[in-house]
């Protein structure tokens, strides 16, 4: 299992989800380009020292990252706003590669053609969504509680 984002462009979010993989034990793939420095100092300050801990791995294009997926196999699960079906409705496996899209822009169609499945987390309808670490959180939980590899 392993966590991808699509060019993301808030440093601050980043450093959340490298926070989140180092405590998770899942490996981070960023996918660029970013709308920062990968050693912005905001990143670094939410990220803490978790980020010596985490297992980043950076990918300078999606054609870059997509030849690393023909190589890892694994299905792509994208995080959308406008999948149907629900994220707990799945059922994940070890290999599965979660993405989630940029802050800003979610995902262009060629990477939503690319996707095995789209997966959305069901929200109020007068909200749009949810901060990426937060979603990341929900989905990453259930994706390792599923699959039996929460941290010991």
């Amino acid at each position: 299992m392993l966590i991808a984002l699509f060019e993301p462009d808030i440093p601050q979010n980043t450093g959340s989800m490298i926070r989140l993989a180092s405590c998770m034990g899942v490996p981070l793939h960023i996918i660029e380009p970013c709308g920062f420095p990968l050693d912005d100092k905001r990143l670094r300050r939410v990220a803490l020292d978790y980020y010596e801990h985490a297992t980043l791995v950076r990918h300078l294009s999606w054609q870059a990252f997509l030849e690393f997926r023909q190589e890892h196999g694994g299905r792509l699960l994208l995080m959308t706003t406008h999948a149907s079906q629900i994220y707990t409705d799945v059922s994940y496996k070890p290999d599965d590669i979660l993405l989630f899209g940029r802050e800003s822009s979610g995902v262009p169609d060629y990477v939503h053609k690319a996707a095995d499945v789209r997966l959305r987390i069901p929200i109020k309808s007068e909200t749009r969504s949810l901060n990426l670490a937060q979603a990341a959180s929900m989905v990453t939980g259930e994706a390792l509680r599923q699959t039996g590899r929460f941290p010991d």
